[in-house]
């Protein structure tokens, strides 16, 4: 087959795939009075993070040597199993790294020395896609009973979308959902083969339409990455205004530890010890 007759093949393929998805399967409100059938074009490029206008001269074989990384992107939006994966990057003239998956990554030992130090303050390890590698007892009586989530679906982001408690205990949640989402999205495009990260978001963006459109735009999470303030109303407790930090280990870069705190003489702290005190009863 020569390169014209294969990009050429590539556009249909691409056309072909995209007809047979609906807004709602990938997240997208569905508004009616569309024209065509399944996704258009500018909706497969604004959820693969391309411009409409390189989208549009791909399905046209107008581009000689697609991008794997763009190839990863449209393989993820269009939902293509592994067959069609490696169909795509051959039509495309590009070979496909084989994807290795990632052994389970369990908790550095050094932060969870610090973690078991820490009495007065809630702390969890966080791990590749936002997993939920270890906690203390008192980021368990803040947050939620990770011990009863199963270990598969022990992850930050799915437990903020899927848990309805998480909508009233934090106080601005849509705005602590869509920062995960976007720091999602950036771990996503780091890693465009991690199957594992795929089936998450293909999973929350077909269960929770905000999701779905959050991870289809174009928003920017705050440069504050590594710290930030967050507003609680806890069940218990009440009110908490706390402080969060975060710490990374150098023999796992790709761990942190995320630690929450509260100013001494304020209410929030009063309320927190208050907590840790509950927290260290029901564990004695």
């Amino acid at each position: 087959m020569t390169s014209d007759a294969r990009l050429n093949e590539l556009g249909e393929f691409l056309k072909a795939r995209r007809a047979e998805l609906s807004p709602r399967t990938v997240g997208l409100p569905d508004t009616g009075g569309r024209r065509v059938h399944g996704l258009r074009r500018e909706e497969v490029a604004l959820l693969a993070a391309i411009s409409s206008d390189y989208y549009t001269r791909l399905e046209q074989g107008r581009i000689q040597q697609p991008d794997p990384s763009v190839l990863a992107a449209l393989a993820h939006v269009l939902y293509l199993n592994d067959h069609q994966r490696d169909h795509l990057f051959e039509l495309a003239g590009r070979q496909r790294a084989r994807y290795r998956r990632p052994a389970a990554q369990k908790a550095h030992p050094q932060l969870c020395r610090l973690l078991d130090d820490l009495t007065a303050s809630p702390g969890v390890v966080l791990g590749r896609r936002m997993d939920i590698l270890a906690w203390n007892p008192l980021a368990a009586a803040l947050l939620t009973d990770f011990a009863k989530v199963p270990e598969d679906k022990r992850n930050c982001v799915r437990i903020l979308f899927t848990d309805p408690a998480m909508r009233t205990l934090y106080a601005d949640w849509r705005a602590v959902a869509r920062d995960c989402v976007s720091h999602l999205r950036m771990t996503a495009a780091k890693h465009p083969d991690d199957l594992r990260l795929n089936s998450l978001v293909g999973e929350l963006s077909v269960e929770d339409r905000d999701f779905g459109q959050w991870w289809g735009s174009r928003h920017v999470p705050s440069p504050s990455r590594r710290l930030g303030m967050k507003r609680f109303h806890h069940p218990v407790v009440g009110e908490l205004v706390l402080d969060w930090d975060t710490l990374t280990c150098g023999g796992a870069p790709d761990q942190e530890l995320v630690v929450w705190t509260a100013e001494p003489g304020t209410p929030s702290y009063d309320g927190l010890r208050d907590l840790a005190a509950r927290a260290a009863g029901q564990t004695d």
